[in-house]
């Protein structure tokens, strides 16, 4: 009988966001896979869970895929766990489902926090048609991003991206050259001690956060609405 790969949400930042099933789970499996073991280790710990842990990033080898795989077809539960929110989004973890579905093993998911959907819920806008970025890219590549989304943003209106602290001026700064002086929503450390939220338009956000800024950031940008 085969195993099973479980990909479990986990915190986004408050170590007490998480399913009392993904708590379950995460203390019956074989082993846990983590894309970072220290970030992973401080939650087990916190909820007293001692499971054998492996990383797997985007680094990893075919060779610890090839493993990880033999593991799965002696019949192990394994489960995989990103540095924070649900697995997949900006991670590693689609080459561990996909190579499950290529070779018949069977995948749950145990959903959790999402900071895309976190950000999204508070921001005030509709959240039925919005298109995720993942992590804005830098540099040139990032203004010719930019410079597709004001020509191709006739049916989608809110555009959700990641962003370092070190970068989010720079890109605010494209982005108002680029698209114009549009409507941002910025979260920052969202669920954390110093969570903040930011709403306003992009020239705005550039001056609140022109002395520099700290922690993981989600910004939304609403093109339907441009300052002139």
């Amino acid at each position: 009988m085969q195993g099973k790969l479980v990909i479990i949400g986990t915190p986004i930042g408050n170590i007490e966001d998480i399913t009392l099933r993904a708590l379950k789970v995460l203390k019956e499996v074989d082993l846990i896979l983590s894309e970072d073991t220290r970030r992973t280790l401080k939650l087990l710990n916190y909820y007293s869970i001692s499971k054998p842990i492996d990383s797997f990033n985007e680094h990893s080898s075919d060779k610890k895929k090839e493993k990880i795989l033999e593991k799965l077809k002696k019949g192990e539960e394994i489960a995989y766990v990103s540095d924070a929110g649900m697995p997949v989004i900006s991670d590693p973890g689609t080459d561990l489902v996909r190579m499950c579905y290529e070779n018949n093993i069977e995948v749950d998911v145990i959903p959790g926090p999402s900071a895309v959907l976190t950000a999204l819920a508070v921001s005030g806008y509709y959240g039925n048609r919005f298109t995720f970025l993942g992590f804005m890219p830098r540099d040139k590549k990032r203004r010719r991003l930019l410079r597709k989304i004001n020509e191709e943003n006739d049916l989608i209106d809110l555009f959700i991206f990641f962003e370092s602290p070190e970068r989010l001026v720079k890109t605010l700064k494209d982005i108002l050259s680029i698209i114009g002086d549009v409507e941002v929503f910025i979260a920052r450390e969202m669920t954390k001690k110093f969570q903040e939220f930011f709403k306003g338009f992009v020239s705005e956000a550039i001056e609140y956060f022109g002395e520099g800024v700290k922690g993981e950031i989600t910004v939304i940008l609403n093109t339907s609405k441009i300052r002139e």
